[in-house]
Parts: structure tokens; sequence; C-alpha cells
């Protein structure tokens, strides 16, 4: 049987590898820290059993975590068909993660890069398969999220996007594919959406509250931006408006200084329990 590595154990990395084991896929999340790893099996069990909250079925976590390994280091990825990387949005780390990958896997394994702002040419550039790198934008919880930006590099060739797709409706998923641009689509209009709404309670035009509550109530969105930025996370948030400000060099990207001092003050959101909004405890 396939086996798919999902690299990175946070947020996102634990719901793509979530969603693969309840669709029957054996899957290794690797990551360097074996808090991490700790933390998403904890994760894993607790989303299953909330998932009728979100919609879904019901989940059995026994069965979902008995087709995970949990593993540290890149050396068990060696027999990976398909590789999801997931690590922080930080060109220094994923350059280095995708040469040190590159040399582990077999000539065949299929990089995804689910980066929320990098182009995916430039990730692609740092491995000897360009031709075997695509990007993949999931979203937040992925097991509830069906559409997914589906994104090829200048190199992509149409095998690796046809495996990729394949993956992705086997995930549940509905591809969606656009152009390989920073930022691509969702992230080009909602960071700066968000940046904006944090400049207007940095300036004391609104509270997050009542931003959410426009947003909500005139626009029927079903939750609003800032509530957004706690979801996905502000330490997240912050990253993907600093790609995108070094990518352009337009103004219009430059970072809300609330959001850089909550990242510093560790007000991550739902992850660390406080972010815009107060909750009852990391991850509610």
């Amino acid at each position: 049987m396939a086996v798919t590595s999902v690299v990175g154990a946070g947020v996102i990395g634990v719901g793509v590898a979530q969603n693969l084991a309840q669709v029957g896929h054996d899957v290794i999340l690797a990551d360097v820290s074996s808090g991490a790893l700790d933390r998403a099996r904890a994760e894993i069990e607790r989303n299953c059993r909330a998932s009728r909250l979100f919609g879904g079925p019901p989940v059995d976590p026994a069965d979902v975590l008995s087709r995970i390994t949990f593993a540290i280091g890149s050396d068990t990825l060696a027999k990976a068909d398909i590789v999801i990387e997931n690590i922080t949005e930080d060109w220094a780390a994923k350059a280095s993660l995708y040469a040190e990958i590159d040399e582990v896997c077999g000539p065949g394994t299929v990089f995804i890069a689910n980066t929320s702002c990098i182009p995916i040419t430039r990730l692609a550039a740092a491995t000897r398969r360009p031709d075997r790198v695509v990007g993949v934008h999931f979203m937040n919880p992925v097991p509830h999220r069906h559409v997914v930006e589906l994104i090829p590099g200048v190199h992509t060739s149409e095998e690796t996007l046809e495996r990729t797709r394949a993956l992705l409706v086997g995930m549940g998923k509905k591809p969606v594919q656009v152009g390989d641009a920073c930022g691509f689509v969702a992230n080009r209009v909602l960071m700066p959406t968000i940046n904006e709404a944090a400049f207007l309670v940095h300036e004391g035009v609104a509270d997050a509250a009542a931003v959410d509550e426009i947003f909500r109530g005139c626009f029927g969105h079903p939750i609003g931006p800032l509530q957004t930025a706690d979801l996905i996370g502000i330490d997240t948030v912050l990253r993907s408006i600093e790609v995108m400000y070094e990518h352009f060099g337009d103004s219009k990207y430059r970072p809300c200084p609330l959001l850089k001092q909550m990242a510093q003050a560790g007000l991550h959101g739902r992850k660390t329990g406080r972010g815009f909004y107060t909750y009852v405890s990391p991850g509610k």
C-alpha cells in the first residue's frame, strides 16, 4: 500500500494526517520535536471525538491513530510515495527541508508543498525534481474544509498534477487550480483583509468584536476576519503577510504593529488559548 508522509506536526499538519488516516491511508507524521508529536496525537484524538460537532461523520479515534506512525526526523520518509510539507512559513527553513528530503526520498516521490504564500517554483528549485513538486493550500480545520488550492509550478508535470488530484479527491477535497503567484488566491485576498482589520483595532476605530460582527451581519460571513485570524494562528498570519510584503515590496502589505506585538507575546489565537479573543483552553 502507498505511504503518505506529512512533515510538520502543527495545526495544519495534524489536520492533513488525520484526514488521510480517516480515508484509509497509512500515514507517517514526522516532526523534529517529540513534544510536538505528543501534542499531535492528543489533538487528533480530540478532533476525532469532536467530528460531529463540525458537521462531520462519527470518527473512531483508535482506528484513525492506528494508521498514523509518529516519527522524528526526515530519515523515516525514505519509503514515502508522497510527502506533504507543512512546516513554518519561512523560506530558509523550507529550502533546507526540501534539500534534505530530496536526498532521502526516492526519485519518484512527489513533494506537495502546503504553503500559504511562498511560490511553488521557488520551492521546487531547492530540489533536483522540480517536475515532482506541486503546491496544495489546505484550509483549517482540514478534515472539514473541502475546497483546496492546487498550484503547479513552472516545471510541475501533468503526472504530478494527476497524482495529486487523485490524492485530494480521495481525501474528499475539491481542488481548484490557480496560478503560481505569492499568496495565490485565498491569502492574496484574506491576509490583507485580516491585516486591515487588525489596523482598525490598533487605531481604536473598533474592537475585534465589532469588526467581526459587521462582517458577519453585513456580508453574511460565518465568522469575521479577526476570528479567522485566531483560527489560523496570529503567528501564521503575520508570517504570511511578511512574505507578501517582502515579495511584492508594496506598502499595502505592511504588517500591522498589533499583529507583531501579539505574535511576540504568544497570543496566537485558539491554539494558545488567547488571541483577539480569549478561549476556555488552547485549541477550543
